[in-house]
């Protein structure tokens, strides 16, 4: 299997040619992402048991995300029915990576304990809600920033991982290893998607609601989350396109000038 180094401005483009797929079909996609929700809010009710088959079942799902974007890449709108191809194609192996993705989240969430005595792991499992001292305190924020330094090198296992098994045929630990080495080689493309991500998603959003505020001296508390819900219906489909676009660029064929393909 080959993976392609793309230039940085690859990944700068990523999101918004993600949002140039969900143009094609916006109503198609909103349906697919309300889906997926229903069915993760239905399993994550049952009590520490659903949280951990929701994480299983995330594999599995992207690949339909991704079956989605590649149907709206061809021209058709994406369907309720995409989301469920991952359970079509490979199904033992997208849930042996959820099994190996929610051990991963365990000892994540186990190193983030040493941290804060478990408070960050307790919100997460069981929804309790740290206190404000909690979430003030040093010890919690070490917690965040170990949450976010553990779970870089899973998001790279499994950033290509259930599409490459499911279609290249490969095996769970050939895909977290391609998939690992493939975002390892293209860092410079992920670190434009990511501040070009960052500044859609955080800095705009907080440019734009501020200003509204000032323009309304702080009365515009209606306004705001009448823009936020909008802006999240967009974002989500956006963003499960452009893991589909990332992928296109690496694994398959892309427009545009590309280095020479390497071996992962």
């Amino acid at each position: 299997m080959r993976a392609r180094i793309v230039a940085i401005g690859r990944g700068a483009r990523w999101l918004g040619e993600g949002f140039a797929l969900f143009r094609v079909s916006p109503l198609g996609w909103l349906a697919l992402v309300f889906a997926y929700w229903l069915l993760m809010t239905l399993i994550s009710v049952v009590p520490l048991l659903g949280v951990v088959a929701a994480s299983v079942l995330v594999p599995p799902f992207s690949v339909g995300f991704m079956a989605a974007s590649r149907a709206a890449a061809q021209g058709s709108g994406p369907e309720v029915a995409n989301l469920f191809a991952g359970f079509r194609e490979r199904a033992a192996t997208q849930l042996a990576l959820g099994a190996v993705y929610t051990a991963a989240l365990a000892l994540l969430l186990a190193g983030t304990s040493l941290a804060d005595g478990g408070a960050l792991a307790r919100w997460m499992l069981a929804g309790e809600r740290p206190d404000e001292a909690m979430l003030q305190s040093d010890a919690f924020v070490g917690a965040m920033l170990t949450a976010v330094t553990l779970y870089l090198p899973v998001m790279m296992m499994f950033w290509f991982a259930p599409v490459l098994a499911a279609w290249h045929g490969v095996n769970a630990p050939k895909a977290l290893f391609y998939s690992f080495f493939a975002c390892l080689m293209n860092w410079r493309a992920f670190l434009a998607y990511g501040a070009v991500t960052a500044l859609v998603t955080v800095a705009l959003p907080f440019v734009v609601l501020s200003a509204m505020m000032m323009a309304s001296s702080g009365g515009a508390k209606i306004s705001v989350l009448a823009l936020l819900f909008p802006f999240l219906i967009l974002l989500l489909p956006t963003l499960f396109a452009s893991f589909y676009i990332s992928y296109r660029d690496i694994f398959a064929a892309a427009p545009g000038p590309q280095a020479p393909a390497q071996e992962v």
